[in-house]
């Protein structure tokens, strides 16, 4: 969250024409404390970040860098708040709580378009894709925590040579198979506007995911 945080954190007071020990005062911390986090030294915490977005009156998708739309509405205050509850999985975590609602907004649009197709193979495909890129990010994190990895029946070695990415590749030839046996007169209206009438809210997350995903890979062409 840093570098974006930090950096947004920073224009917005300048826009707003108020010095850093006035933005501080207003915020009701130290011009230090502020000082830190609008150079990145510092993470702040969950309650300061309502805060920063109640007094530029942003929401909390664009303080984070995560939109360009400062109205985003893909994370609320009360999202923010409840992060910090004790016993929610996300607790302390205002970035893992926004990637989990972007991933799980733009999934929850494809699948609701696949099934809008009513194509079974492909839905099944796309389902073993994803399940396989959980299954070797949660690997990978059980493995790093030093847990023991007979949990899995995949050997370790098995595992490290690739079999899950494999296997994700096959899910991929078979979901690319699915749709290019379908007409095109078959697929859903997939303009902006229907997108976003058919599924509110989470169409913005589409967006996002994609629009972050396609940023990046294109560095790749450069």
């Amino acid at each position: 969250m840093a570098s974006e945080f930090s950096r947004t954190l920073s224009l917005l007071r300048q826009e707003r024409g108020v010095s850093q020990r006035t933005a501080a005062k207003d915020l009701g911390i130290s011009q230090a404390l502020l000082s830190h986090y609008e150079n990145g030294i510092r993470e702040p915490g969950l309650a300061f970040v309502v805060k920063a977005c109640d007094y530029y009156n942003v929401s909390a998708d664009f303080i984070l860098g995560r939109t360009l739309s400062r109205e985003g509405n893909m994370l609320t205050k009360q999202d923010i708040l409840n992060a910090a509850e004790p016993g929610n999985v996300l607790q302390g975590s205002v970035l893992a709580t926004l990637q989990s609602k972007l991933v799980g907004g733009a999934v929850g649009v494809l699948f609701g378009l696949l099934g809008k197709l009513g194509d079974k193979n492909a839905i099944n495909a796309a389902g073993a894709y994803l399940s396989d890129g959980v299954y070797q990010l949660y690997r990978h994190f059980y493995r790093a925590a030093g847990a023991n990895e007979d949990y899995f029946s995949l050997k370790r070695e098995e595992f490290a040579l690739g079999l899950a990415e494999a296997d994700m590749k096959l899910s991929q030839g078979r979901y690319v198979r699915a749709l290019e046996g379908r007409e095109k007169a078959e697929f859903p209206d997939l303009s902006p506007a229907a997108l976003t009438e058919q599924f509110p809210g989470r169409n913005q997350s589409l967006t996002q995911v994609l629009g972050t995903a396609d940023a990046r890979i294109n560095k790749l062409a450069e």
